[in-house]
């Protein structure tokens, strides 16, 4: 079975310097990444971006994934990616974590799309304060439309390991964060292709409920999915899948496993379990599919 994987983290070098360098009073940047490695056995990536790709790659092939939605998760790291992206061979489309209350932010979208290739853009609306449907990202919203462009917005609990682990101060306020707030761009924008990580991080309800009111809002089933602790009474991914399913339909529900750093590289075990799950569930095979390639396929031709 063909796998895409949508959400995943490209984390280069620039990334993990741009992250050292917010760290206040911090000696220097490859002080505290060796300081980071140490404390956690990650694997910092190589200056040389071409060993990263080839890393990346000869994982994809190793577990057999046909493409990946890679991420910029920080500014410094979109030339970095776009180059990689370029570079792939087909393999991987770059989106961009943006933050539309910087000054110029659709200018620059804009150019990402029409230019370097990108897919779409990845917005954090918890960590940069604003509201999806309110005024600071209208003019996102249209250039996103005007290229069937595809944006993940991230919803309900967010939290950044490697921010915490750096001693960075947590920004997050999830008032900011209620998947509710997608349906009034999401409704006024129809060529977007809205998707919300992680069934919502925790407002799974909400998830379900934007879901049943704007047919361009999808999910994806990134990360461990640890959020269900959260719910009363607490679900299991099965429980999540069913009813994800029963809103959503098997064509709005996309596959991602959040993988980010080495040496964990590509997380085969979340779609092991995931695959476990849709066979209990006793999913038509053509509707796995679709989860694990045919809907990814699609959003990725919409822009073309």
């Amino acid at each position: 079975m063909s796998v895409i994987d949508f959400h995943m983290h490209f984390f280069a070098r620039s990334f993990f310097e741009g992250l050292a360098g917010q760290v206040p009073g911090a000696k220097s940047v490859d002080e505290t990444l060796a300081g980071l490695c140490e404390k956690t056995g990650i694997e910092l990536p190589p200056a040389d971006n071409q060993q990263h790709l080839a890393r990346w790659l000869a994982e994809m092939e190793r577990h057999d994934v046909e493409h990946m939605g890679a991420f910029a998760s920080l500014p410094e790291e979109v030339p970095t990616l776009a180059a990689a992206a370029a570079a792939s061979g087909g393999k991987l489309t770059p989106f961009a974590l943006v933050n539309p209350k910087v000054e110029g932010c659709p200018a620059r979208v804009r150019g990402l799309l029409a230019e370097k290739g990108f897919g779409g853009v990845l917005l954090f609306p918890a960590m940069h304060h604003f509201h999806v449907e309110g005024p600071v990202a209208a003019s996102l919203f249209e250039v996103l439309d005007e290229y069937a462009a595809t944006v993940f917005v991230h919803c309900g609990l967010l939290v950044v390991k490697l921010r915490d682990l750096l001693g960075l101060p947590r920004p997050q306020d999830l008032a900011f964060a209620n998947p509710l707030s997608l349906i009034p761009a999401a409704s006024a924008h129809p060529r977007v292709n809205f998707v919300i990580p992680h069934f919502g991080a925790g407002f799974f309800r909400e998830t379900l409920m934007a879901g049943s009111m704007c047919p361009n809002i999808h999910v994806d089933t990134s990360s461990s999915n640890s959020w269900v602790a959260t719910q009363v009474p607490e679900l299991s991914l099965r429980d999540v899948f069913q009813r994800t399913l029963k809103v959503f339909g098997p064509e709005r529900v996309i596959f991602g496993t959040d993988s980010n750093v080495f040496p964990a590289g590509w997380r085969a075990e979340r779609r092991d379990e995931q695959r476990e799950v849709l066979s209990d569930i006793g999913l038509p095979a053509a509707d796995v599919e679709l989860i694990f390639a045919g809907n990814a396929r699609r959003l990725l031709a919409a822009g073309d």
